[in-house]
């Protein structure tokens, strides 16, 4: 296959026209399935995997059409596994995408990989494709605390995966990791943080979750022995602290980054912006409307077989909702609910201006005296912005660390 010539499909953003779209296309596939893992994934042969990405093609011609009116600002390739695909199945999914859909010129175009599923071969197609940004889960650099997450890769792996991803020419690269493992401690969680920093180019962004018990999980059936209540603050301060002296800019609760590379995609999931989700499972948020594919992968491409209307991949009303397992219009308040505790994950917050402008009264008619009432707690702050007059409200560092108490009181419709 000819290399993709992006620039021939992309669109100049002085150019642009219509809404703006997000485009998050699902990968179901892993090689094992980690102990701590809800996602929607499982370990899958090729002709499983091939029938999956015939699907999934389908489904980009007929959702293609539907959203002509609509330009895609950020695409992002999740999984799963993706980068357990062959190379020239993602160069065909994107080539396709670029085919079907209005895309920008500087679209951020991410994919999920994992050490031990990455070769030199497939970072070549995935330049070829147009991917400019690659999240390389890692979790933790204790090889102890990856065999007690059911991680497929150890340490030297990821070392040896990350230097052919910067060889490839990506600058772009993301880096998660988890506090809370089994076994780890703020010591050695110190110790994976300064192997993160001392790479030889660093990681331009850094994602750090907590290790959450899911339901349905072996950790959720057999939960292990975890670090304390003490020693996990401990790590969450030490995660902040220790990456600022580094140049990494916290702005979201649990994301980092160099300025410039903050991620575009996940940004949009906070700023209730339009996305389209893409694959077995995949969510979406279109015009305050959500909406969930199929999660079974079988029952997905079946769905993805069913005809369109007279050849022109209109989908027939009393047929669209067929193929999604859930569908939300969401209410005014629904949306109030969301505006709060989604912008509140960001270190910007909330615009009081933007809030009217979307709702149509002030956020303190709608929230009387909750603003306030955290502010003197010192749980919230109220800066206005010098440059542009608006006025932010945002989580201090001690409203970040027990937020979800703060973004309980947004709650309109329990």
């Amino acid at each position: 296959m000819k290399d993709v010539k992006r620039a021939s499909f992309g669109i100049p953003g002085e150019t642009l026209c219509g809404r703006r779209l997000g485009l998050y296309i699902h990968i179901p596939f892993c090689v094992q399935k980690c102990l701590y893992c809800d996602f929607l994934s499982a370990p899958a042969g090729e002709g499983e995997r091939e029938r999956y990405v015939e699907a999934l093609c389908r489904e980009i011609v007929r959702e293609g059409k539907k959203y002509a009116d609509y330009t895609v600002r950020t695409i992002y390739i999740g999984g799963g596994t993706p980068s357990l695909l062959a190379g020239e199945r993602i160069l065909h999914i994107l080539t396709l995408v670029y085919q079907c859909f209005r895309v920008e010129m500087d679209c951020e175009i991410s994919l999920e990989a994992n050490p031990g599923t990455v070769t030199a071969d497939k970072l070549k197609d995935w330049r070829r494709a147009g991917i400019n940004r690659i999240s390389l889960g890692v979790q933790s650099l204790q090889d102890e605390e990856l065999k007690a997450l059911g991680r497929i890769h150890d340490s030297q792996t990821f070392l040896d995966t990350y230097k052919m991803v910067v060889e490839s020419g990506f600058n772009n690269i993301n880096i998660d990791l988890m506090s809370g493992i089994p076994g780890q401690s703020p010591d050695s969680y110190r110790d994976t943080l300064e192997k993160v920093v001392t790479l030889n180019k660093r990681p331009a962004h850094i994602s750090a979750y907590g290790l959450i018990i899911e339901e349905g999980t072996p950790f959720f059936e057999n939960t292990p022995h975890l670090p304390d209540e003490d020693c996990e603050r401990e790590m969450y301060a030490l995660t902040g602290e220790f990456l600022a002296k580094f140049g990494y800019c916290r702005y979201e609760i649990s994301n980092y980054a160099f300025p410039g590379y903050e991620c575009r995609h996940n940004i949009g999931y906070w700023r209730r912006e339009n996305y389209l989700g893409l694959g077995a499972g995949a969510a979406s948020l279109i015009e305050n409307v959500r909406f969930r594919n199929l999660r079974d992968t079988g029952g997905y491409e079946q769905m993805q077989e069913l005809p369109s209307e007279s050849g022109q991949g209109k989908v027939l009303p009393e047929r669209d909702g067929m193929f999604h397992e859930e569908r939300q219009v969401l209410s005014k308040a629904e949306q109030m609910e969301e505006f709060m505790f989604l912008g509140l994950r960001m270190t910007k917050g909330v615009s009081r201006e933007e809030f009217s402008e979307a709702f149509g009264t002030a956020m303190d008619e709608v929230y009387p005296g909750i603003v306030e009432n955290f502010c003197k707690k010192g749980l919230l702050r109220e800066q206005k912005d010098d440059k542009t007059g608006r006025t932010w409200i945002s989580l201090t560092d001690y409203g970040m660390d027990i937020s979800n108490y703060v973004m309980a009181d947004f709650l309109l419709t329990v």
